[in-house]
């Protein structure tokens, strides 16, 4: 059964247990990575696949990157603090209130 998404594009969360937080720039309904990348989960922490997966423009203290996370071990982020991620200007415009909201992109 495939459930609907509890986060949607543009939304800055943060992961429940490592220090990082992002904005939310694809979702995939259920698990759609390599079997690899989800093996080298360690077994005690690793979440089903039966859930949303969420795309993030990541950062922690030290650095930048695409995180990969499950629906359970994501929590909005009540920061308001701004993000750095240098690809979220690509995407996203950054909204008064901190949210981002996706770009227009027109094709000629």
């Amino acid at each position: 059964m495939i459930r609907t998404a509890k986060y949607h594009i543009g939304q800055v969360v943060r992961h429940r247990i490592f220090p990082f937080r992002g904005v939310i720039f694809d979702v995939d309904p259920e698990f759609d990575n390599t079997d690899e990348w989800y093996e080298a989960i360690p077994e005690d922490i690793r979440p089903s696949k039966e859930q949303p997966f969420y795309h993030l423009f990541a950062e922690n203290e030290e650095t930048e990157y695409v995180a990969y996370v499950s629906e359970q071990n994501l929590l909005v982020d009540q920061s308001h603090e701004p993000l750095r991620h240098p690809e979220i200007d690509e995407l996203f415009v950054q909204n008064a209130d901190g949210t981002y909201t996706t770009r227009d992109i027109y094709c000629h």
